[in-house]
């Protein structure tokens, strides 16, 4: 008998196989595609800014410390004051220049790194499947651990590619490359390790927010552990080597690449990775080791405006803890801000600029707009939280009821611009009481609320600015996460880039008065006001006339 053969058909004889998509790592691949497709931009823009962070800040450190005394008065006084070793750890080579120039990089910089990878990958971990995209995916070829193997895999690389482009970075800006690559690999390592932390969170909670608040209250016990442990004489102490954190700053990169400490982050891989895929499979999609508590059986909301504090107060509590804590410990430095300048030159210097009143305002300054640009950033992700409950689905639901678009998208924009308000209110107070407490003097606490509530102006033009792009380009919401790093990136760096004066002043940062705060600054904050207002205003425009997105 003869016949045609069909292109999947193999002779008598011969048997053609094919892999079979089969087992639980099936899809691994597409899944990997598809999140780096979903993170096209923003992943290149990551890496990319910690690379140039990390060139510009070695390249401003020859400039600032030009000699060996002067990089060995610095260190030591870094080393002397104790809030400031709690904040960013210890030098341990003072006459080098490249520990001098990163000591806050090496700790603080690297929860920041941290911080980023757990979004990463609870992103596309239970974000993913909170969403129901997973169990979509899951009615084709995917194995039951491919979205943790894919998830990981992007979160791992990105962390190596991270520090291998700032090592190269660094080299670049004049450090030598030993002790750059021994910094950069510490950063890869320190951010696979909360990758892993972040994959184990994923499997202990049923939502993407408690899975990234669980890791990154992981993340802030682990850097107050590496203080404690810094303060520690001779130091460090037992805590620090408790610490992810407090690893990477052991490697000592620049002060003697101490390179087998890289080993501890590794192993802690070793240990949680394995343990996320035993967990992952003792669970339903969807569903967490620990269940949710539910809440009352009759509910007491008085409207969307309600449904949105329900839906955001504790995250916003959690903020709250943090400034408050943050604030007291920046205001306590205030003691010892003239240990800084011991030099004659320093002295004329602090003496002409007005004596040890102006210095102080001007450390509180600078400390107060750094909470301030903290403060923005929780603004856009309680403003961008209009964008997950309308891809969630949820917003269809409410507007299929009496409420109004204007009324739903305001309860949310609400809550951004009023915890934005607290939280700077909270700044003001705890810094001020902080500073009151170590100098003895009770005025600090009423300038220092001043100066941080005229930080709130800028911070509500972001928090506009992410309701804009809602409104009008609500697949662009992350680029407001963009816009927040490169006006970072250009307040930090933009003297050393020489950018242009105009640049400069597009930053609403640039515009918000400083301590000692009086009526000449209320132009200003009227002005940046009514540019949030106008932002607000045409996102509004934007969500009226647009279809819900998916």
């Amino acid at each position: 008998m003869t016949g045609t053969l069909d292109r999947g058909d193999a002779p008598a004889g011969r048997t053609r196989t094919r892999p079979a998509m089969t087992g639980t790592l099936a899809g691994t691949g597409v899944l990997v595609r598809l999140a780096l497709r979903r993170d096209r931009w923003l992943l290149p823009l990551w890496i990319l800014g910690f690379a140039l962070i990390a060139y510009s800040t070695a390249a401003a450190g020859a400039e600032l410390y030009p000699d060996e005394p002067s990089r060995v008065a610095a260190a030591t006084a870094l080393n002397a004051t104790a809030s400031m070793v709690a904040l960013f750890g210890r030098i341990y080579d003072p006459a080098s220049l490249g520990a001098l120039s990163l000591i806050k990089y090496t700790a603080f910089m690297t929860a920041i790194l941290a911080v980023l990878m757990v979004i990463l990958t609870i992103r596309h971990t239970r974000g993913d499947e909170e969403s129901g995209r997973l169990e979509l995916l899951g009615g084709g070829r995917l194995g039951r651990d491919a979205p943790l193997v894919s998830a990981l895999a992007i979160s791992f690389a990105t962390s190596i590619l991270t520090g291998l482009l700032s090592a190269a970075a660094l080299s670049l800006g004049g450090l030598p490359g030993p002790g750059s690559l021994a910094f950069g690999l510490g950063w890869a390592a320190t951010g696979m390790a909360y990758s892993a932390v972040a994959a184990l969170a994923a499997q202990l909670t049923a939502s993407a927010r408690a899975a990234t608040g669980l890791s990154i209250g992981v993340i802030a016990v682990t850097y107050g552990m590496r203080a404690v442990g810094d303060l520690a004489e001779p130091g460090p102490s037992v805590w620090s080597w408790l610490s992810p954190i407090g690893w990477n700053q052991q490697v000592r990169a620049y002060a003697g690449d101490h390179w087998w400490v890289l080993s501890l982050p590794l192993a802690l891989c070793a240990v949680l990775v394995p343990a996320a895929f035993v967990l992952r499979a003792q669970r339903d999609l969807g569903a967490g080791l620990r269940d949710e508590r539910p809440g009352p059986a009759r509910g007491q909301l008085s409207g969307v405006l309600g449904l949105a504090v329900r839906l955001q107060y504790r995250v916003l509590l959690a903020w709250c803890v943090a400034f408050v804590l943050f604030g007291v410990v920046i205001g306590s430095l205030v003691g010892n801000v003239a240990d800084f300048l011991s030099s004659p030159g320093a002295q004329d210097l602090m003496r002409a600029l007005g004596g040890p009143r102006a210095l102080t305002d001007a450390f509180l300054a600078a400390e107060i707009s750094i909470m301030g640009v903290i403060a923005a950033a929780y603004g856009i992700s309680a403003a961008n939280h209009l964008r997950s409950e309308e891809t969630a689905g949820h917003t269809e639901a409410l507007l299929g009821t009496a409420t109004t678009r204007l009324r739903w998208a305001s309860s949310h924009y609400a809550v951004a611009l009023a915890g934005v308000a607290l939280l700077q209110l909270l700044t003001g107070l705890s810094i001020g009481i902080g500073a009151a407490s170590a100098v003895n003097d009770g005025e600090l606490v009423p300038r220092s609320l001043v100066a941080a509530l005229a930080q709130i102006p800028a911070a509500w033009v972001l928090t506009s600015a992410a309701l804009a792009v809602f409104g009008w380009l609500p697949r662009l919401t992350g680029a407001v996460w963009v816009l927040l790093l490169g006006l970072i990136a250009l307040g930090e760096f933009g003297v050393l880039w020489n950018a242009p004066e105009w640049l400069m002043e597009l930053s609403p940062f640039r515009h918000t008065p400083l301590l000692p705060v009086d009526a000449e600054g209320i132009p200003a904050l009227a002005a940046l006001t009514i540019t949030a207002a106008l932002l607000g205003a045409l996102g509004y425009a934007g969500w009226r006339r647009r279809d819900l997105a998916a």
